[in-house]
């Protein structure tokens, strides 16, 4: 079996490639279900390297795989690759190019690194059995999203995985250090489309018309309660509300007024029963002050669940490569991922690779001033090729 050291130095060899790699990436950034210029750029360098794959996969995803020396288990390496509508403003010297969009998510980061673990394990090929995947896939930015995309094409139909990885780049967690957690690990995400409907009009004569705006607020005061009082306190739950338009003035109620929010949870049946419950909330609170509320919801990414056993390989395996005081045991995250559909799947891990350390890598995902701390492309490639190739044993 190979030491972990070996891919310490195959990583170290070719960090250049990666670097390089995730600096064009981060030139030419597309927004999700647009990565045809990405998808290209992956093609040409799988190509090179002699590495079998499919595109247009679920729209523009890639499946590449590796073949062992013999038949065996199924590892399968997933990154996303789409970008954000945010204009960059990190003054990097490969900047986007394009006005609004930029890999602000670490996107470019995931790609790459994944294709570095390939090169290496290409090169070893003969050392293990069975076969490991990469799975490059579009849109996960964007519901409903590119990962059921690509499972429900038929290349997948008759396709299964003996363990799926994925990683998410973090500049929480310090550049040398991966982040954890076993069981429910990312919330699930539904979107909340609220409109209430009156008879607006002169705001100095409330008693000719109905306020509009006075509702929309009394709804979301008692949508709380589905936090408060109506779920399980033992399941954390998010009901937020980020967008509020009463486009009257101030003398003027509209007749309309619409509010646009998120509703996010780690428990599958309680977001069955949330969901009727805010409908049923904003229905008859408007019907008590004699308007009329619509409400739409926009189903969203499952929970995405870390399986046990596999989280406690990839724990062994990255303190093999890490030592073991470089990991770190996280608690759940309220943001959403839509590898979840994997993980409901197959026996799935999402891990944090830490990137933070530095001034100018301190910006939080999705800021317009994101950026990764370049020394995680001297080890992380090696990390992957590492978890993947123990995985085939």
């Amino acid at each position: 079996m190979i030491a972990a050291d070996i891919f310490k130095s195959l990583a170290l060899q070719s960090s250049d490639l990666v670097i390089n790699t995730r600096q064009w990436l981060h030139q030419h950034p597309e927004l999700s279900f647009q990565e045809k210029q990405t998808s290209a750029y992956i093609a040409q360098k799988l190509s090179e390297w002699n590495i079998p794959f499919k595109n247009n996969i679920g729209g523009y995803g890639i499946v590449s795989w590796i073949e062992g020396k013999q038949p065996g288990n199924k590892i399968a390496l997933r990154a996303d690759m789409d970008a954000l509508p945010i204009q960059e403003q990190t003054n990097l010297p490969y900047t986007s190019i394009y006005d609004g969009i930029m890999h602000a998510c670490g996107h470019d980061a995931h790609t790459s690194l994944l294709l570095g673990a390939l090169y290496i394990l290409q090169q070893l090929k003969n050392e293990f059995n069975g076969t490991i995947y990469g799975i490059f896939q579009p849109a996960e930015e964007k519901i409903p999203g590119g990962a059921i995309a690509m499972l429900n094409d038929s290349f997948f139909n008759n396709l299964t995985f003996d363990a799926v990885v994925a990683l998410h780049v973090s500049p929480e967690i310090p550049c040398g250090k991966i982040g954890l957690k076993a069981g429910p690990y990312m919330a699930s995400t539904d979107e909340i489309y609220i409109t209430v409907k009156g008879k607006g009009g002169h705001a100095a004569m409330p008693h000719h018309i109905n306020d509009t705006v006075l509702v929309a607020s009394q709804i979301i005061v008692n949508l709380q309660s589905i936090v408060s009082r109506l779920s399980n306190p033992n399941i954390p739950t998010v009901l937020s509300f980020g967008k509020f338009i009463a486009n009257g003035a101030t003398n003027i109620i509209p007749d309309e007024v619409s509010i646009e929010g998120t509703f996010r949870t780690f428990d599958e049946q309680w977001r069955k029963e949330a969901l009727p419950l805010i409908q049923h909330i904003c229905l008859h609170t408007a019907l008590s002050m004699n308007v009329k509320a619509e409400v739409k919801t926009l189903n969203g990414y499952p929970v995405l669940v870390n399986d046990a056993n596999l989280t406690e390989k990839i724990q062994r395996f990255a303190g093999e490569f890490l030592e073991s005081k470089n990991i770190i045991m996280l608690d759940h995250r309220t943001t959403a991922e839509d590898f979840a559909y994997f993980s409901q799947r197959f026996p799935s891990v999402l891990f944090r690779l830490g990137t933070g350390g530095e001034n100018d890598c301190s910006f939080p995902l999705h800021s317009s001033k994101f950026n990764v701390n370049e020394h995680v492309f001297h080890f992380g490639h090696g990390l992957l090729s590492f978890m993947a190739y123990k995985l085939t044993f």
